[in-house]
């Protein structure tokens, strides 16, 4: 490779959904773009995280679907269902992805370097293999973290791939258990107990705040720990983590809840307890670049405390989600391009979405934390028992939310339980974008039917006016 093929306007490190955006966006603003990844184009989102748990999840929704076929005039006897072929779908759907975004770097000129970078300095980067050997060297004018995160271990806790796992190793296993421990239920582990009760395997979610997705509204939370319930998941809120033995081949995890003990059997462990970020890049230290609590520090410009380093996505800290980072990686590049500077991202105005069934989805203020901040609210709900699409569906469970200012008439928060939740809540998180409120969705005719009129009904019920209720 010739010298001027090894510099760059731009290096970016991490080809997960910032790394892969950003270089893209880059290309179409007209710079020279390096992209380093280790190991597959896509990063853990595509390859053992967003993709494949979703195809996963589509996969359980189908048996449970089959189950219930009777209630729709099929009958479907003797169904038998293979935990993996389900996986083998799942691996095949990120490799088709995978060498899609690949395709997506050819198109926009983005040279591939496989391996592991390091800053040799706040310029110039090393690209080594698996031994730890050089294999290239480039320079870039800017440098761009994407490198993401990893799964967050308990300390003590001996992760062995095949008694006590993490979301990676669960998603790769050649059956259902018969048992499994969940420990954490936040969206990790509330989606891999959905996943695995479907397929058979007797399910405890094991969670130390008082609630399941405890950054969602109390409401919601409710509801979902009620569905999961009422499908057999056991759920243990409240409750500690003490200690995790494993012996010939089985677990024994105890735990502890109001002062009292007991011992859990199960043939695995899922530890789900969140995410750490990848901060140690070989030479970040010894340049400087400033991190807080393991994330880089950066400014509205998404740059570290040295020019020209910049970083992105769980890099930077919560929340820790895939369309955050592409967001972040797009707001990096046209920074770089002196683009419009605009607004700095308000982490409010970022949907959360749990994939689990019924999903769970929000945008906004908690009601909770409306009135904390001092907001006179006005609340509407509209359960999706009272949706004529829902029920066609055969999918009644849950409730849209709608939490409006009642002085100022805009919508603080949105928050759905229930059927394609987390399709529903784009056009929440357009309207508090566009700081709409609930008469501007109302007015919005919305098609018949769908779930989308329930968005609508309760905005209606923000103003007392719901039609269908």
């Amino acid at each position: 490779m010739g010298q001027n093929e090894r510099t760059f306007d731009l290096a970016v490190i991490g080809a997960g959904p910032g790394g892969y955006v950003a270089s893209v966006r880059a290309a179409q603003l007209g710079m020279r773009v390096a992209l380093v990844e280790r190991d597959r184009l896509g990063g853990v989102c595509l390859n053992w995280g967003c993709i494949p748990t979703k195809v996963l999840l589509q996969s359980a929704h189908v048996l449970s679907l089959m189950r219930r076929a009777g209630e729709f005039g099929v009958q479907a006897d003797n169904i038998r269902a293979d935990f993996g072929i389900a996986v083998k779908r799942s691996r095949e759907k990120a490799e088709r992805l995978s060498k899609g975004i690949e395709f997506l770097m050819r198109k926009n000129k983005v040279a591939l370097f496989s391996g592991e970078a390091r800053f040799t300095s706040a310029k110039e980067l090393e690209i080594s293999d698996r031994d730890g050997k050089t294999h290239e060297a480039i320079r870039a004018e800017r440098i761009l973290l994407a490198t993401g995160s990893r799964p967050r271990l308990l300390p003590h806790v001996a992760v062995d791939g095949k008694v006590v796992l993490t979301s990676t190793e669960a998603m790769l296993l050649d059956r259902a258990p018969a048992s499994m421990i969940i420990i954490g239920g936040g969206a990790i582990g509330v989606e891999f107990a959905d996943i695995y009760q479907a397929y058979g395997t007797a399910v405890t979610l094991v969670e130390l705040l008082p609630t399941i997705l405890p950054y969602e509204d109390e409401e919601i939370t409710a509801l979902l720990h009620r569905a999961l319930t009422k499908k057999g998941i056991t759920i243990l809120t409240n409750t500690s983590v003490e200690r995790i033995a494993v012996e010939a081949g089985q677990a024994r995890v105890t735990v502890s809840s109001n002062g009292k003990s007991q011992e859990l059997p199960g043939e695995t462990v899922l530890v789900a307890v969140g995410r750490m970020p990848n901060s140690e890049v070989g030479g970040l230290k010894e340049l400087g670049v400033a991190t807080k609590n393991g994330f880089v520090a950066v400014d509205e410009r998404m740059e570290s405390s040295v020019p020209g380093i910049y970083a992105i996505g769980d890099l930077v800290g919560a929340p820790l989600l895939a369309h955050k980072a592409s967001h972040d990686g797009i707001r990096a590049v046209e920074r770089m391009a002196k683009l419009d500077d605009g607004e700095a991202i308000n982490v409010a105005k970022i949907p959360s979405c749990t994939y689990c069934h019924p999903q769970v989805a929000s945008v906004g203020l908690t009601e909770a934390k409306a009135r904390a901040e001092g907001h006179t609210i006005r609340v509407g709900r509209f359960p999706f028992s009272a949706s004529g699409m829902a029920i066609a569906l055969g999918e009644t469970e849950g409730i849209i939310k709608v939490i409006a200012d009642a002085t100022h008439g805009e919508i603080l928060g949105v928050h759905i339980v229930g059927a394609q939740a987390t399709e529903l809540i784009a056009e929440a998180g357009l309207a508090i974008s566009m700081e709409a409120t609930p008469e501007e969705i109302a007015g919005s005719i919305h098609a018949h039917p769908t779930l989308s009129e329930a968005v609508s009904e309760a905005a209606l019920a923000a103003l007392g006016r719901a039609i269908h209720m």
